[in-house]
């Protein structure tokens, strides 16, 4: 639940994020980040729906640079809120879902009113006890995202089901994932997708919530944090995701996480 907003000076630059240790585990459409930090995030908005889970410690998020900052224990980011990000030394799971999934369809009917909305108080401390004891118990990878998938599960299941992504999208997302080491145009993915580039592009846009180009960037910006997080060097991850170099993957990531991937360390 949001505990309410807390009226207080905005923190100085020296409080930016000074470390994120944990784990990131991916499945398709999904992200679970869970792990320690301190600091301070950069205002950032990135494409999927986000779920914040306090496991301990204090956290906080802000919409609007003079509003007030409000400690949550469970909220929701909308898909593309522009928002700044707190943490006190505390451990944290982020769900990241792609809006064009069937979970995060759930959610973006369901969590409509707000950029930033709490989470019902039964189902927040259930998927919390679900992903801490998952974490402390050193899970594997799979057992991670098992875990973070029935979570997630625990706050849609009483929505109602809803249609899936058009195929004619859905195949153009397949296409794309599969080439994401090399350049690829709207034209090619509109070719995959049977479509017009001008239909293409305003199906793609009512389908995914967001415009192609920067779809793109993000699905380029998660296959470069997974091969990081198996141990590639960030300069590996930013060639292997198609990245021009290190220093286009360190602005992307900056302006969709509000964090230097740098600061990103598994643990």
């Amino acid at each position: 639940m949001l505990i309410g907003p807390t009226p207080q000076p905005t923190p100085s630059a020296t409080s930016r994020l000074t470390v994120a240790a944990g784990r990131v585990h991916f499945w398709p459409g999904g992200s679970l980040w869970i792990g320690h930090g301190s600091g301070l995030s950069d205002w950032h908005e990135h494409h999927a729906l986000q779920i914040a889970l306090a496991l301990d410690g204090v956290c906080r998020f802000r919409d609007r640079e003079d509003g007030c900052w409000s400690a949550f224990t469970g909220a929701l980011v909308r898909s593309h809120c522009k928002h700044q990000f707190e943490i006190e030394g505390a451990t944290v799971a982020h769900l990241f879902i792609e809006p064009e999934t069937t979970a995060g369809r759930m959610l973006s009917r369901h969590f409509a009113a707000h950029g930033i909305s709490p989470l019902p108080d039964a189902e927040r401390d259930d998927m919390a006890d679900l992903l801490r004891a998952a974490y402390r118990r050193g899970a594997r990878d799979e057992a991670m995202v098992a875990t973070a998938r029935a979570a997630v599960a625990l706050l849609t299941k009483e929505l109602l089901a809803d249609d899936p992504v058009d195929p004619r999208i859905g195949k153009a997302l397949d296409y794309i994932r599969t080439h994401l080491h090399a350049p690829i145009t709207l034209a090619d993915a509109a070719g995959e997708a049977a479509l017009s580039p001008g239909r293409f592009r305003h199906l793609f846009v009512q389908e995914t919530g967001s415009a192609f180009r920067p779809y793109l960037l993000w699905l380029r910006l998660n296959t470069a944090i997974q091969c990081a997080m198996e141990g590639q060097s960030w300069t590996n991850a930013a060639h292997e995701a198609g990245f021009a170099d290190s220093a286009h993957l360190t602005r992307t990531f900056k302006r969709m996480f509000g964090i230097n991937p740098a600061t990103l360390v598994r643990v």
